[in-house]
């Protein structure tokens, strides 16, 4: 019997580039299929559990208001859309939402911990400890938080702010009712026995000092006056050297002029 006569190399590379084809033809078919089936209403998303520490929000009202925002079904859902939808809620902070097998979303949410409303009385923001201002129901606040205020680019440094001077009046037993940033960079505290304290402009070391001279003076200047701090009820600590004081029921010799301390 003869020997067979070996096939050409163009026949054999047309061969293997055939082949190389089909392959490639059945492979995109089969993935079109697959996303077609994957894209279908047979995979409905039937479920939504919730974890974390939720107390401003329940599962219920979080999924009645998320789930008519979720697009797709549980293979073809956008995860980070899903947790946008999540973080929008009123009180959440964060979201991770995963799936879970075989059709439902698992979601865990940190919540907003609040340690200080922000701005105007009749505003409804809050602050939280990074420093983050968000919009929540004041009303739904548990305990007396203080009120800071300046602009909303600086709440991070008004709430560092805040976390020097706060201890600072401890020894005292005041607390600061609210604590404000002018525009221009001027900081001013209320406290809870109605006194108020302009501090002047600085960074906290600079304003904190300036606050420690006038805490170490205040009491023997207030004796001399047979009064205490607590009778403080201004003080201008914007002098050099020095702070404008009006105690109650102390005059001075002009009715509006707080007496001036060195």
């Amino acid at each position: 019997m003869a020997d067979s006569i070996p096939a050409p190399f163009d026949v054999k590379l047309m061969n293997i580039v055939a082949n190389v084809a089909f392959v490639l033809v059945a492979l995109m078919l089969l993935a079109a299929s697959a996303w077609w089936v994957l894209r279908q209403p047979f995979f409905p998303i039937s479920g939504i559990k919730v974890d974390g520490e939720v107390t401003h929000n329940n599962a219920v009202t979080l999924r009645a208001n998320v789930a008519p925002q979720l697009k797709g079904n549980f293979f073809t859902i956008d995860l980070a859309r899903a947790r946008t939808a999540f973080e929008t809620v009123p009180w959440v902070r964060s979201a991770v939402v995963r799936r879970e097998f075989p059709n439902k979303l698992r979601v865990t949410l940190t919540e907003q911990v609040p340690v200080a409303v922000w701005g105007e009385e009749a505003g409804s923001k809050l602050i939280n400890g990074f420093g983050d201002v968000f919009e929540a129901n004041v009303a739904e606040v548990d305990g007396d938080l203080p009120r800071l205020d300046g602009p909303i680019e600086q709440a991070g440094q008004v709430l560092g702010m805040y976390r020097v001077l706060a201890p600072m009046f401890e020894p005292y037993d005041f607390d600061i009712a609210e604590l404000r940033l002018s525009s221009r960079g001027s900081w001013k505290v209320l406290l809870d026995n109605g006194a108020e304290i302009e501090l002047g402009r600085g960074q906290s070391d600079e304003v904190s000092a300036r606050l420690q001279r006038f805490l170490k003076t205040v009491t023997q200047v207030a004796g001399q006056y047979r009064r205490t701090v607590a009778d403080v009820e201004r003080a201008d600590l914007r002098h050099n050297d020095a702070y404008a004081l009006r105690l109650r029921g102390v005059t001075t010799v002009s009715p509006e002029a707080p007496r001036k301390i060195k």
